[in-house]
């Protein structure tokens, strides 16, 4: 069920109705609402996904219990070690298997061994990467003493598969989400509109922003050959914007639908392409992994403690895992070292924290240091995006060469996929400077049109609503699945 579907647009006031109407009821029945509702919406892609989601439920709530009555190190570190072994083993077979198992065999055809191993033919479930993640920080701050393990496994089960965020995050920890079951939740009018509005911005985001380039993103990438390089350049800044805005728009709506039941999520993006330097831009973009990453893998390593060699070695860990998360495939390992790679200077000199402030703070623009910064900044990205992109290393590669070509100056283009016919739009450009004015404008914000709209009338208020509204209808012809949910 996605987000922009008309599944989901008869499924979300239904459910919000039965939840505030369970309100009357009792907690556990409002608790109960919501997992019954969340396995209705995951289950919608195939139900059997839900066996696994249950089973990892299951046992993260069982090994959470055990550790807590042990205080024998042994025993501590078995439990978390079985539930580790559980979420990382359904991760691996389904996401990774055939990645290793193909890896293997050309290892050793390289060296003249023929080997005959196959391959397993495996859907990848929906969020299996969000969820697992989620409920693997749930046992480790338990083994860690940092959370008391829930009796409640209604409770736990809706914090699990909380249906807004459940397929592609934000990827949320028991310390921030699971207590928030454990309250009774009364309707807030002023947070429901807040929702609302949120939710209307990322709909934004994706259907006009991100549906919109990724056709002329999907043309460049598919046309390397065929197109001069000047419409590659393009097409890599166009993968960009569709990234950006099919991603941050699927937080905004998660986030937002969790305000109209009474949950706070998290932020997930903090105007990443805004930052002044990579330090910053991974600080904006997708926070949940990156501090998931950070507390659970990075300081544990020893963070940026420690000799310059140690300093090395971490950053290229977090970075080469973040990629591999992202998919089983080399590109996604290329574009973490290349991240990394990014990263480790401003780490080894001191200055990964120098830009920890909102971009011209105090000011309507930025300084000309500031705008240098953030070109630098955004052109390194697209270019890392690029393997990110591609469907394998040689393609990526080939990308990257075919841009190194005198057709740079000529007049880019592209094939519009029905009718072969060669265009430019220029309407995406004026939607671009429109999104990155706003975006702008409410960089200060949770997210872009939060509150920047309170000193007008509100005449003027619901006239932009209004406009966002038939933006999203009258460009939303060329819909796109979310990318995240991939991975």
């Amino acid at each position: 069920m996605l987000f922009n579907s008309i599944d989901f647009a008869i499924f979300l006031p239904l459910m919000f109705a039965i939840y505030w109407l369970a309100n009357k009821c009792s907690l556990r029945i409002q608790n109960l609402v919501v997992l019954i509702g969340s396995y209705i919406f995951y289950g919608s892609w195939d139900w059997k996904f839900l066996l696994l989601i249950i089973f990892s439920t299951v046992v993260d709530y069982t090994v959470a219990l055990g550790i807590e009555k042990t205080e024998q190190k042994i025993k501590r570190k078995l439990l978390l070690f079985t539930s580790l072994a559980v979420n990382l083993g359904l991760l691996g077979v389904f996401k990774y298997y055939n990645f290793f198992i193909e890896n293997f065999v050309e290892a050793f055809a390289f060296l003249g061994w023929q080997l005959k191993v196959s391959s397993l033919n495996l859907i990848l479930p929906v969020g299996i990467s969000f969820y697992t993640f989620q409920t693997m920080s749930y046992t480790i701050d338990v083994y860690r003493k940092q959370l008391k393990p829930t009796t409640d496994f209604i409770a736990f089960g809706a914090f699990v598969s909380f249906f807004p965020q459940l397929v592609a995050g934000p990827i949320e920890r028991a310390t921030q989400l699971l207590p928030q079951f454990y309250k009774r939740r009364t309707f807030d009018y002023a947070n429901a509109i807040n929702g609302l509005r949120q939710i209307l911005w990322g709909l934004f985001k994706k259907m006009v922003i991100a549906d919109n380039c990724a056709e002329l993103a999907n043309s460049a990438f598919n046309s390397p050959d065929i197109l001069p390089a000047s419409s590659l350049v393009l097409g890599a800044f166009f993968f960009s914007m569709q990234i950006y805005g099919d991603f941050s728009g699927y937080s905004d709506i998660a986030i937002g639908t969790a305000r109209l039941f009474g949950f706070k999520l998290m932020q997930n993006f903090a105007f990443p392409y805004f930052s002044r330097d990579i330090a910053e831009f991974w600080r904006r973009w997708h926070i949940s992994l990156s501090t998931w990453f950070r507390d659970y893998v990075y300081i544990p390593l020893g963070g940026s403690r420690g000799g310059k060699w140690m300093k090395i070695r971490n950053t290229f860990a977090i970075f080469l895992i973040s990629g591999f998360w992202h998919g089983a495939n080399w590109t996604f390992i290329v574009w973490g070292a290349l991240n990394a790679i990014y990263f480790l200077p401003l780490l080894l000199r001191g200055q990964n924290r120098k830009n920890l402030n909102v971009v011209a703070e105090n000011r309507f623009l930025p300084s000309i240091r500031e705008l240098f910064a953030l070109a630098l900044t955004f052109s390194l990205t697209v270019f890392a995006w690029i393997f990110f992109r591609a469907e394998n290393m040689p393609a990526a590669i080939h990308y990257i060469q075919s841009i190194f070509d005198y057709s740079l100056l000529e007049m880019p283009y592209f094939i519009e996929e029905n009718t072969g016919q060669n265009i430019l739009p220029k309407m995406i450009f004026l939607l671009l400077i429109f999104f990155f004015s706003i975006e702008w404008l409410g960089r200060r914000e949770q997210y872009a049109i939060e509150k920047i709209l309170d000193p007008w009338p509100s005449l003027f208020r619901y006239l932009f609503y209004y406009g966002l509204i038939f933006m999203i209808f009258y460009f939303s012809g060329k819909e796109q699945d979310f990318i995240y949910f991939q991975f």
